[in-house]
């Protein structure tokens, strides 16, 4: 706390620039999730303020974020409809689960679990992000074209007569849980049956119609319908706004390109007295605590969403500390992984009381709020001040926005989350795994289960199936190639018996370390340490890879990185030892010859420093 105030002006600009970045994403995320634009803006508010003061990562900036909101879409919509779709019905539930994911993100940084979270492998994180990027840009197609299933009166009405079996369903079980014997007393359930209108049908089966249109796999099923019934008007907002999105970046990068949609459009549809769908009133004066969360508490209601509720802590602690290590790199500082999730989940326990949906760490604001000066977590605090402002001065004004020019944000977002870096990989990457007549990559392979479980099924289930897949993969090839090498033994950190004639005039300017081991997701936290035990007066680093002798998909992106930084750097690097399997992967991306060109590839220790002194010790 002692240096919060040791860069005001910077944490002030970088503060308040990524506060205007993060305003139209919450309020697009809030509408999205199904709970509206405040409950977007709320967690934003909460979530900044708190996350950034208790947290771990100076840096970061926090809110709703693309994948928390996607999972809170399933969740709500899953409580909404068991409680016969009313949302206001079904919040506190709704809250309760949010609450929970808060409270036991605490409890993963308070027993110290932050730091296992680089174990997930890169294909995984891969899958899932490209995944919700489909999953947002898919369902923010009915609104941008101006469709709502609830609304649509013949789809509405196929769904009567299921809606007529829900209603009765309840009826029964309500009679059991009073101790009706229903087949000795029918007068009882006819009698409680006539006390159903025509407009609770209506309603059951506008929730079964909207339920039956959420996700991805619903979209496709209504979109036939959907575009018969375009609303012309709603589909050119949204891509008004999509083309100003991407146009602007084009003029200047330095005002963020969502919120000059947000207002240019909704400016030209408001002013000229267009007939828009406007989003959902955002109340006006501070937020208030939802006090039903405690009063309606009890351990039973709980039980079915603590998995829920879990999924939710788990994904914003992945979200969040991914975040935190690209904060890291920008910034060539460290952050604190347990310190970090306990931030997060205090600014989710608050916001979630506060009636905000969940969020994590968010990497887009983060990289604002760093270029433009903020370095220490007033920043964070601040931008979350300049939103609660923001509520209390323009919510009014907030409440005309177009539907449709939220949805042409989301459609952005969901284009911009996917990760076109793995995706680009997939013809390059090695075929080690055979399926019938079929040759593919394990990368690969695991990349696209998590991506197609993930849309169409479930996110959190395709993860988990996601890591068991790559544990046992990356189990099979070390145990592959242990049984090929098995003399290898545990190595201190210290000069090997052929570097023991380094020449004395060389060691400040060449710097020799020894990669020991595969280079895989566990290992590239520790590997990309490296280029901070380079000593400022090297020149040229000789990396011994005699003993890595497999490199996975995670690896081989973290040596891409570093050997760019440290060419940024005008460092040299040179290869010894470099073996088939990794070697193999590196070309097939580029980085040998583009980093490291094969002269610059050495088979043994003592050929390398022949080199050295041949072209690189006369110049010092």
């Amino acid at each position: 706390m002692k240096n919060l105030f040791s860069n005001i002006k910077g944490d002030a600009f970088g503060g308040i620039t990524a506060g205007i970045v993060a305003l139209p994403l919450a309020l697009a995320f809030g509408v999205s999730s199904g709970l509206g634009p405040s409950a977007g803006l709320y967690g934003a508010i909460f979530i900044s303020f708190f996350a950034a003061l208790f947290g771990g990562t100076n840096t970061q900036i926090s809110g709703p974020t693309a994948p928390m909101t996607a999972v809170s879409m399933v969740v709500i919509a899953g409580i909404v409809a068991a409680n016969d779709g009313d949302v206001n019905k079904a919040l506190p539930a709704i809250l309760t689960v949010f609450l929970l994911a808060g409270l036991m993100q605490i409890g993963l940084g308070a027993i110290g679990l932050g730091k296992y979270i680089r174990y997930i492998p890169y294909p995984v994180v891969s899958g899932f992000m490209t995944a919700i990027g489909v999953i947002i840009l898919v369902t923010q197609i009915l609104p941008a074209v101006g469709y709502y299933p609830k609304e649509d009166i013949d789809l509405v009405t196929q769904f009567k007569p299921q809606a007529e079996e829900i209603i009765l369903e309840n009826i029964l079980k309500e009679e059991a849980g009073e101790g009706i014997l229903v087949l000795e007393d029918f007068e009882e359930t006819i009698k409680r049956a006539q006390l159903t209108t025509q407009d609770d049908i209506a309603k059951e089966s506008q929730t079964l119609a909207k339920s039956a249109s959420s996700g991805v796999l619903g979209t496709f099923k209504v979109l036939p319908r959907a575009l018969k019934n375009i609303n012309w008007l709603e589909l050119i907002l949204a891509l008004a706004t999509i083309f100003i999105v991407y146009g602007f970046k084009r003029i200047t990068t330095k005002v963020p390109s969502a919120l000059v949609a947000l207002i240019v459009v909704s400016g030209i549809a408001y002013g000229f007295g267009m007939d828009y769908r406007p989003i959902e009133e955002i109340p006006t004066g501070l937020p208030v605590p939802n006090l039903e969360i405690f009063t309606n508490f009890s351990l039973g209601s709980i039980t079915p969403y603590i998995f829920t509720a879990l999924t939710l802590a788990l994904l914003g602690a992945i979200d969040s500390l991914l975040t935190s290590v690209v904060a890291d790199n920008m910034t060539k500082t460290k952050h604190e992984p347990n310190k970090e999730l306990v931030g997060q989940g205090i600014g989710n326990s608050i916001g979630a009381i506060f009636g905000g949906i969940p969020g994590a760490g968010a990497t887009i604001r983060t990289v604002v709020n760093i270029n433009s000066g903020g370095k220490t977590r007033l920043s964070g605090m601040i931008a979350g001040i300049l939103l609660l402002v923001i509520l209390l001065a323009l919510g009014p004004v907030a409440s005309k926005i177009p539907a449709a020019v939220l949805a042409g944000i989301l459609i952005t977002v969901g284009i911009g989350v996917m990760d076109y870096k793995g995706l680009r990989a997939i013809p390059s990457l090695p075929k080690d795994i055979k399926l019938g007549p079929f040759k593919l990559s394990s990368e690969v392979l695991i990349m696209l289960v998590v991506l197609v479980l993930s849309t169409v099924w479930n996110l959190v289930y395709a993860v988990g199936i996601g890591l068991v897949i790559a544990s046992l993969m990356f189990m099979k090839k070390i145990g592959d190639l242990t049984a090929e090498r098995s003399d290898v033994k545990s190595l201190k950190e210290e000069a090997w018996q052929d570097e023991t004639g380094f020449p004395s005039s060389l060691k400040e300017e060449v710097f020799v370390k020894h990669i020991k081991g595969p280079l895989f997701f566990g290992s590239t936290s520790d590997f990309q340490a490296l280029a901070l035990q380079i000593p400022i007066t090297a020149k040229t680093v000789i990396m011994r890879l005699d003993r890595m002798q497999y490199m996975d998909q995670s690896g081989l992106y973290a040596m891409e990185d570093m050997l760019q930084d440290l060419k940024q750097k005008n460092i040299q690097v040179l290869f010894v030892g470099l073996l088939e399997q990794p070697r193999y992967m590196m070309e097939r991306i580029g980085i040998i010859p583009e980093f490291i060109p094969n002269e610059h590839i050495f088979k043994s220790f003592k050929k390398c420093i022949a080199w050295v002194k041949e072209n690189v010790e006369d110049k010092y």
